[in-house]
C-alpha cells in the first residue's frame, strides 16, 4: 500500500525534526518535505504534491499559517491541511477552520491521536485535539443552540472524525438516517460542508 505523504511546515528546526521522528515509526506514513515559512510552504505543496501538510499557525515574518492554509486550498481544494499549534482560542480555531484546514491539533496531543489525524485528513475526517473538542461539545450543547439534542450529540461525533457509517453505528441509527441529521444540520447553520458547520458553530458561540 502507497504510504500516506506528509509536508510539515514550523519555523523550529527542533519541531520539525522531533515530528519527523515521530511520523517515521509509522510504515504508512512518509514525510517527503519541510518547510520553514508558508511560502516555502507553497513551493513545496507544488513540488511534492502530499497528501497532508502539518500546518503550524504563527511562523514569524512572512505569510503566516492561516494565509498559507487558504493559498493552498484555492489552489486545490481536495489538498487536506491539519493544523499542529500551540494555539487553542476559539478565534485561531474560526480562522483555521474558515481557511480550509482539516483538523486542528495542538502540540502536546499523543501520538496516536496525530497519527489517526493523518490518518482520517486522507479519508475527509476532520479531526480535532480532545482540549477544543472538549470545549466545543459545551458550547453545541448551549440551551439556545438551534440545534436538537441529536443533531448537537451527531455535530459532536463528527468534530471526532466519524464518518456516516461509524455515526450510525454509535446512535444505533441507519447512515440514510445520519444522512437526514447532517442535512438538517448544514441547512440550521447555513453551511454545505462538516469542517464549515464546526467553524459556524464556534463564531455564533463567540458573537454571544
Amino acid at each position: 500500500m502507497k504510504p500516506i505523504t506528509v509536508l510539515l511546515v514550523d519555523d523550529h528546526l527542533v519541531v520539525r525534526s522531533g515530528l519527523k521522528a515521530l511520523l517515521g515509526t509509522q510504515p504508512d506514513i512518509d514525510v517527503v518535505a519541510e518547510a520553514a515559512s508558508g511560502e516555502e510552504a507553497l513551493a513545496q505543496v507544488e513540488q511534492h504534491s502530499p497528501d497532508v501538510v502539518v500546518m503550524d499557525l504563527a511562523m514569524g515574518a512572512g505569510m503566516d499559517g492561516i494565509e498559507a492554509i487558504r493559498k493552498i486550498r484555492e489552489r486545490n481544494r481536495r489538498q487536506a491541511v491539519l493544523v499542529f499549534t500551540t494555539y487553542d482560542s476559539d478565534a485561531d480555531i474560526v480562522r483555521a477552520v474558515d481557511a480550509g484546514a482539516m483538523g486542528y491539533l495542538l502540540k502536546d496531543a499523543a501520538p496516536e491521536e496525530i497519527f489517526a489525524a493523518i490518518r482520517g485528513a486522507v479519508q475527509g475526517k476532520s479531526v480535532m485535539s480532545a482540549p477544543v473538542a472538549s470545549r466545543l461539545f459545551q458550547q453545541l450543547r448551549n440551551p439556545d443552540e438551534v440545534l436538537t439534542p441529536r443533531e448537537a450529540e451527531l455535530l459532536s461525533l463528527l468534530i471526532e472524525g466519524l464518518s456516516n457509517r461509524e455515526l450510525g453505528q454509535r446512535l444505533f441509527i441507519s447512515e440514510a438516517t445520519v444522512k437526514t441529521h447532517l442535512a438538517h444540520i448544514y441547512a440550521k447553520l447555513g453551511v454545505e460542508t462538516r469542517a464549515a458547520a464546526i467553524a459556524t458553530a464556534i463564531r455564533r458561540e463567540g458573537m454571544r
